[in-house]
């Protein structure tokens, strides 16, 4: 993985940022001048009850989405005109919701297209970052498996060992956890927090709070396409706007 990390006790550098980003899709508005800062190294969640704008927010971030307003920076670059592959080689990297590996290849396939065409490395490097997101994903056993053999929790390891071999200064997790027990949701918790002690910075939108909450230190709430609340995970989620936008819709 890239060098990503920042001295201790000084203040995270900001590595991706939205300043007052807005999303419509007709007279749909997703997206409402959103403004959010990522600092170098951070682990931040993102909450919210569904049809909030997290997803789209994360569309707009990765580059699959441009945004209405607003502007979108990468490491003090304006990304706002870069597409999705751009900002990849650049080193942001995202997983879906519903992982969308390439069924009829191989484990290891599916990481080398990522690394060689995702990443744009060389054929040494590509081999090294595949075998790193394997080690580190803990999918060395099933590296020749076909994807489309692959259990729900191993095609969940599979979508974050893809974007791992792009080699990411940061990572954005959509609902990784989502549709897992707790034991294998925890499995995924133990492999998050040793991407991020490799130095990459990490975003993760979870409705499984309560598994969130072992590796983020900052949590932001959205509605209705808003950030709500900004700061410690315990703090927003005792925030009374937090609560009446989550009442009834998530167990903590």
């Amino acid at each position: 993985m890239r060098d990503a990390t920042t001295t201790a006790g000084s203040p995270a550098a900001p590595i991706l940022a939205a300043e007052g980003v807005s999303k419509s899709f007709g007279a749909l508005q997703v997206l409402d001048g959103v403004s959010l800062g990522i600092g170098r190294g951070e682990a931040v969640g993102i909450v919210g009850p569904n049809g909030a704008g997290k997803t789209t927010l994360f569309n707009v971030l990765s580059g699959a989405y441009p945004p209405s307003e607003g502007r979108v920076s990468f490491d003090g670059r304006d990304v706002t005109a870069l597409d999705a592959a751009a900002r990849c080689r650049l080193g942001v990297a995202r997983s879906h919701q519903v992982p969308r590996p390439f069924g009829g290849m191989t484990v290891f396939e599916n990481l080398h297209v990522a690394a060689s065409v995702g990443a744009a490395a060389p054929a040494q490097r590509a081999q090294e970052l595949c075998l790193q997101s394997l080690r580190l994903c803990g999918m060395l056993d099933v590296a020749n498996r076909r994807a489309d053999t692959l259990g729900l929790l191993d095609r969940k390891r599979l979508e974050m060992a893809r974007a791992l071999a792009t080699d990411p200064q940061i990572l954005l997790l959509d609902e990784i956890g989502g549709g897992l027990t707790d034991a294998e949701a925890q499995e995924l918790v133990d492999i998050i927090r040793q991407i991020r002690a490799a130095g990459v910075t990490i975003v993760w939108i979870e409705h499984i709070v309560h598994v969130l909450l072992q590796v983020v230190q900052r949590l932001v709430c959205m509605e209705s396409g808003r950030i709500i609340a900004d700061g410690d995970p315990h703090t927003v989620m005792q925030d009374p706007a937090v609560i009446e936008a989550y009442l009834g819709s998530v167990s903590l």
